[in-house]
């Protein structure tokens, strides 16, 4: 029992809440620790951690805190990631941070705010949001885009001079990936790189992993990210968002993507 309850409250003290617990992180440190099966003893295990847990729960109530570069996570935004809660604002953007360092900035995650701010005041109102960044030195623009309450993706392939939409529900916003594109040829024009005024192909892409709920839009808008980032395959479904969520509570508490 001593095992499981140093493994809980660690837990406890690295994430602030049980919330990205899984029963599978208890027996994997189990094993490790006795390097025996544990199958007769299942049973038990989860009947001490579930009363474990009850008791930790109880007797802290930290202050909790994640700060990592200009962003600071309260365990209320971390708390979005529960169940199918809609992720805010915070958990995005300092997620897309973790998304830009693990692939050393090449490619660049736009805030949360930016797409709103760029269709109602147009270029002049958001020109200075890259004021100290060099968009043409990126392979790739990451652009959530907020409607009303569902977050869909503008990515801005810059090798390929391509734009596209992601969306979980199968939605085709073509007025986004039009605005993005007078943006990225307004820019290239200000930022005096002409290769980048001309060429662009605006594409929608209709097959990709979609929602089969109303609260999971913005944590595929997260793994469509990361896929694109990454260059991996967007391979995950609705059944997979519940181990998505927890991983990515992990990530955020840990400052750094999982690979």
């Amino acid at each position: 029992m001593e095992l499981i309850h140093e493994f809980l409250e660690d837990f406890y003290k690295t994430y602030g809440s049980f919330i990205p617990l899984s029963r599978g992180d208890v027996l994997d440190h189990l094993r490790q620790k006795l390097k025996s099966d544990l199958s007769a003893w299942m049973v038990f295990i989860s009947k001490e951690v579930d009363r474990y847990q009850v008791v930790i729960t109880a007797a802290h109530l930290p202050c909790f805190t994640v700060t990592h570069n200009r962003h600071m996570l309260t365990l209320d935004d971390l708390t979005t990631l529960d169940s199918q809660n809609w992720v805010n604002d915070q958990v995005i953007n300092m997620y897309g941070e973790l998304i830009m360092e693990a692939v050393n900035h090449k490619a660049h995650f736009f805030n949360t705010f930016f797409y709103n701010q760029l269709a109602t005041r147009g270029y002049e109102g958001v020109k200075r949001w890259t004021k100290n960044v060099d968009l043409f030195s990126k392979t790739l623009l990451l652009i959530p885009i907020h409607l009303e309450s569902h977050w869909s993706l503008v990515s801005v392939d810059l090798v390929s001079y391509s734009i596209h939409f992601y969306d979980s529900q199968g939605l085709v916003f073509q007025q986004a990936m039009e605005s993005i594109l007078h943006y990225i040829t307004t820019e290239a024009k200000e930022k005096q790189h002409a290769a980048f005024q001309r060429g662009w192909v605006l594409m929608t892409n209709r097959w990709m992993p979609q929602q089969k709920n109303d609260g999971d839009c913005g944590v595929f808008l997260l793994e469509y990210c990361k896929c694109l980032a990454l260059r991996r395959p967007l391979r995950f479904s609705q059944q997979h968002m519940p181990k998505i969520r927890k991983r990515i509570y992990k990530e955020l508490c840990e400052c750094k993507l999982t690979q």
